[in-house]
């Protein structure tokens, strides 16, 4: 994995628990989990730690940097297929947690 493609990838890693972690409800919560375990496992489990000292506390700026995030994953050979099942997980996710 290339230092730019890790960067990347901890940065979604990081939005999406950051997410997570102050989701509204349980179910959105573990909506979000999940959209986290199918990232890791797109990268086989060979992820990079997260880092969520220092992010916004503004959802909908860390749903866009998540998002933006993912797609730049193109560029780093992830299949686009696995990169739009993602995408929907996450707005799944975020479904669930709006009220």
């Amino acid at each position: 994995m290339l230092l730019a493609h890790a960067v990347t990838l901890t940065e979604v890693r990081s939005c999406i628990a950051a997410l997570a972690e102050d989701a509204r409800t349980v179910e959105a919560a573990s909506a979000y989990e999940r959209a986290l375990l199918e990232l890791d496992w797109i990268h086989g489990d060979d992820v990079p730690a997260l880092d969520t000292y220092g992010l916004t506390d503004d959802r909908d700026i860390l749903m866009a940097v998540a998002t933006s995030a993912i797609e730049q994953l193109a560029t780093y050979d992830v299949d686009a297929l696995q990169i739009e099942l993602l995408l929907a997980a996450l707005d799944d996710a975020r479904a669930l947690d709006e009220f």
